[in-house]
């Protein structure tokens, strides 16, 4: 076992105690640094990476997640627009429906009075 393996541990079980105690404490940001710390200990145990490489990796990540919530959040944003369009649709199609209906009963009116007539 290397040096970094070794440390890579150490630093998941600092991770997790600084998630735990973050928790407890109700402090956010040190549970957000357990956590990465955690990640970066875990790279270097698995991948035997240096503690360098092993951060490198994790801010790669960190931008690629990054860029996936801005994605995701664009999409929501597309599927809210597509919905009211479809509702829109959706109401036009049944005032045009209306719309019809009325005049075809106009229409039937106006042929009844003047077949009375």
């Amino acid at each position: 076992m290397n040096w970094d393996s070794i440390e890579g541990q150490w630093k998941q079980r600092r991770g997790k105690a600084v998630l735990h105690w973050g928790k407890t404490m109700n402090d956010e940001l040190a549970a957000i640094a357990g956590k990465h710390e955690e990640l970066v200990g875990k790279l270097q145990e698995k991948y035997g990476l240096a503690k360098e490489e092993a951060r490198k990796q994790v801010e790669v990540l960190k931008g690629t997640v990054g860029q996936l919530k801005k994605a995701n959040a664009e999409l929501l944003k597309l599927r809210r627009a597509l919905d009211r369009n479809a509702k829109l649709t959706r109401k036009s199609i049944k005032l045009n429906v209306l719309i019809k209906e009325k005049g075809r009963i106009k229409n039937h009116k106006i042929r009844k009075t003047s077949s009375i007539a």
